[in-house]
């Protein structure tokens, strides 16, 4: 290891070991290192130092990277107009989070231009049928993750890898890029660890677990991880209200691509981003079995408010847990509204209930109950689960407290949302 790593390794392990318990309230408490590049760096913008968040500029940026021009027939611009603007004028970015976003955006076009190449050169990736999905659609906070990760122990199961989630495009046709695909996401993690270290006891991001597949999403700008991310309420009024048939569509393009590189049986895919859009998924990716993970909304919901807040300081430096509270509490009722109407309205899709004490008490009688119809858990397997539920232990990074006390928001909205989801739980049969 050389010595910058080693440095690297010491502040984490340092900054780890000090904050072991994490707040609803304590999200401001970031590291002094990073207030002071943050206030240096804003002190300079007299100087013309501010990095310009501009589509025909990072459009620019993603083509020099890659060396590549076209992004295909079906690009759509709007949905990247429509964020940069709201990012600009409603973020409030300090200059660190405004160097990540630009990186970010420009790796998602650099990404678009290296599917497009590969998708002309090796037309059999799209002429692929799709393997069978079981999405994790539950709420945030209600086990999805550990689901995810346990049921990723089946190798039969293809899972999208957080490696994989930055870079689901090989970077060239050298088959070592793949350990440079780890690498770069190696170096993410350790920076997120380094920046916000008490993110890792509400939601530890390991460059080797499995990930969401709303970043697959994020390629088509049309997902809620700007609204998880920033204060980009423009944004994300419009994406409410926007034909999210785009997205799902090139999703299923990557998803082809992801199961050309590495192949199994069955794709395991997780996002409460799908809660919102459950007709969507079927329509795009077929016959879906839907595993809805459930949990008291007063529990999951200031939970992942709490880390919503402390996500967004990643980001910026004029967060307000009220206005992410407020946001969050209509948008839970939103995706929960849309969620059931759909399952009412299709009786016929396969759903499974996944309850988070069950998770947590007995996963491996959850893991049976999802293996029942048509798989079957060899000694071989079972061990892989166990393995795998003690290699997730909870609290590993710390703790995450959080409470209903801590949050000022619409209780008119949150009681609507909590009886809709009441009424609708009542009519699911355990």
């Amino acid at each position: 290891m050389n010595l910058p790593a080693m440095w690297l390794n010491f502040l984490i392990f340092c900054r780890m070991s000090q904050q072991r318990t994490v707040t609803s309230i304590s999200y401001k408490k970031m590291p002094i290192w990073f207030r002071l590049i943050n206030s240096a760096w804003k002190g300079s913008y007299f100087f013309d130092t501010k990095i310009k968040l501009n589509k025909d500029l990072l459009i620019k940026l993603a083509r020099k990277r890659t060396g590549l021009h076209s992004f295909g027939d079906e690009f759509w611009e709007e949905p990247l107009d429509r964020l940069i603007d709201s990012i600009n004028h409603e973020a409030e970015l300090h200059p660190v989070g405004r160097l990540i976003t630009r990186e970010r955006l420009t790796g998602l076009l650099a990404t678009r231009l290296r599917a497009e190449k590969w998708f002309n050169r090796f037309p059999e990736i799209l002429e692929q049928e799709l393997y069978p999905v079981s999405l994790i659609c539950g709420l945030q906070r209600t086990g999805t993750t550990k689901l995810h990760r346990l049921l990723a122990a089946d190798h039969e199961n293809r899972v999208l890898s957080s490696w994989e989630a930055i870079n689901p495009v090989p970077l060239n046709e050298d088959p070592k890029e793949v350990n440079q695909r780890m690498k770069t996401a190696r170096i993410s993690e350790k920076a997120l660890r380094l920046m916000a270290p008490g993110f890792f006891s509400i939601h530890p991001v390991e460059y080797e677990k499995p990930e969401e597949d709303i970043l697959l999403l994020d390629t088509t700008f049309l997902s809620t991880t700007p609204e998880a991310t920033m204060h980009v309420p423009s944004y994300a009024a419009w994406l409410e209200q926007t034909d999210q048939s785009y997205a799902y569509k090139y999703t299923v393009k990557l998803l082809k691509l992801l199961q050309y590189q590495r192949p199994a049986k069955r794709w395991i895919l997780k996002s409460p981003h799908h809660m919102e859009f459950l007709d969507l998924a079927e329509k795009h990716f077929g016959q879906v079995h839907f595993i809805w993970t459930h949990r008291d909304i007063l529990e999951s919901l200031p939970s992942f408010i709490s880390m919503v807040a402390h996500s967004q300081t990643i980001f910026s430096d004029k967060v307000s847990l009220d206005s992410v509270a407020g946001h969050w509490v209509k948008k839970t009722g939103h995706m929960l509204s849309k969620g059931i109407e759909f399952r009412k309205s299709n009786p016929g899709a396969e759903f499974s209930d996944v309850f988070y004490k069950d998770i947590v008490a007995s996963p491996m009688l959850v893991l049976g109950e999802l293996y029942r119809n048509g798989l079957s858990i060899s000694p071989a397997l079972y061990q892989k689960f166990l393995d795998a539920d003690r290699q997730n232990a909870p609290n590993r990074y710390g703790t995450h407290k959080y409470s209903l006390e801590d949050l000022n928001f619409d209780s008119v909205a949150l009681n609507k949302t909590v009886s809709l989801y009441s009424d609708f739980l009542k009519t699911i049969q355990r």
